[in-house]
């Protein structure tokens, strides 16, 4: 199923979050509040886990870190990937044991591998001969897995750049594991973050695999592949339902790479997102000139306090507001700093309604996912956006 395509309040029927919405509607808040619906990233969760299969879901930490997430994702079952020491302690005090997670961030300290080795994590990433020297002076004999770099993305947000290695060092790599007394179990990839449809996986797909064959061919005895995230979430744009997603992800693993003894995903934003919803208000509404053709809509939230995903528009949050279904018009959005950079859409308006003033209350659907995360400390003074689960 493919949710419709929307405007700026549109969302697929059978994930409005209406207990959600309810409560921000009903909840007041004096700063901007992210409400998460811990049921709702359960149901979420349950539904990729039913089209991965025999995929173990290592969930991306990074999207979402809230103590009520973690616990109960711990609670059913569900693996972690971590990006840093403060993650891996964050997990294993939510009740994950150290079987469950890795460490799957590509540059580490030498005093966190090290500690993580202590700690009982034994599965890391690299992508870097550095890397693997550091690993193996640090956590001797720990299994590895190699990140590759995706060369052909179809993401909203490729990740093709700052991760990964070409195939022939990627193979290097394996090599050199071995000469240091590493265990390389397999590879990793990242599609990038927003993957629409499961069909956008192919090329990268066909990219590693043949990969996969030139490493067994080279006498790897490969056993793990990690597939990383990219499982979308609903901005407006159509995506296909999670359930079907994640089987039609499978499915296109198993064609290519058959029978792996352990698939691992990582979502974040597909598992988190729209579990979450950001209550906050508009704080002023101008024209720069009579001729101006936009209006400007200032939020008490930006870039700076948790929209950061706003960068090059990538993410398109859809808006609710009190005047939804009235007139509208083409509107720039930007945050409250002082910063000038600060502004969310300006190349794309969003069509916000025309009644909409100071004051009014805006909800932002689908927010879930790397808002709390990204909100600044105190940038201008501004309060970092809270958190509350319910």
């Amino acid at each position: 199923m493919l949710y419709p395509n929307a405007g700026a309040v549109a969302l697929p029927p059978d994930l409005a979050p209406s207990r959600l919405e309810a409560h921000c509607r009903d909840t007041e808040v004096d700063r901007p509040t992210l409400v998460l619906d811990v049921d709702r990233m359960e149901a979420q969760y349950r539904a990729l886990k039913a089209g991965l299969g025999e995929a173990v879901v290592h969930y991306a930490v990074k999207a979402n870190p809230h103590p009520a997430l973690l616990r109960r994702l711990a609670a059913l079952g569900a693996n972690f990937d971590a990006a840093s020491r403060g993650e891996i302690e964050q997990v294993l005090a939510a009740g994950a044991t150290p079987d469950r997670v890795s460490y799957g961030n590509t540059i580490k300290r030498a005093a966190d591998i090290a500690w993580a080795h202590g700690a009982g994590i034994a599965l890391f990433a690299a992508d870097a001969e550095e890397e693997l020297e550091k690993i193996a002076r640090h956590a001797p004999g720990a299994q590895v897995y190699v990140r590759v770099v995706v060369e052909q993305s179809q993401a909203d947000w490729p990740l093709t750049r700052k991760f990964g290695c070409d195939a022939d060092t990627a193979l290097e790599l394996l090599d050199r594991a071995v000469l240091l007394g590493l265990s390389p179990v397999g590879l990793s990839f990242h599609v990038g973050s927003q993957t629409r449809r499961a069909e956008m996986w192919e090329p990268t797909l066909d990219a590693v695999a043949e990969l996969w064959r030139r490493a067994r061919a080279q006498g790897h005895d490969l056993t793990l592949l990690n597939i990383g995230g990219g499982f979308p979430a609903f901005y407006g744009e159509a995506v296909e339902a999670p359930e079907a997603y994640a089987r039609g992800v499978m499915d296109r693993v198993r064609a290519r790479f058959g029978a792996v003894p352990r698939v691992m995903a990582e979502p974040g934003r597909g598992l988190v997102a729209e579990a979450g919803m950001i209550v906050a208000e508009v704080v002023l509404t101008s024209r720069k000139s009579e001729r101006d053709l936009h209006r400007w809509v200032y939020l008490s939230i930006g870039r700076f306090s948790g929209l950061a995903e706003t960068e090059g528009e990538a993410i398109r949050y859809q808006f609710v507001t009190p005047h939804d279904g009235g007139p509208t018009g083409p509107c720039i959005v930007a945050g409250p700093s002082c910063d000038s950079a600060d502004v969310l859409y300006e190349k794309r308006p969003m069509q916000l309604p025309l009644a909409l003033a100071a004051g009014d209350r805006v909800l932002i659907r689908n927010a879930g996912a790397y808002t709390s995360t990204y909100s600044s400390v105190c940038f201008n003074g501004f309060p970092p956006l809270d958190v509350v689960a319910i």
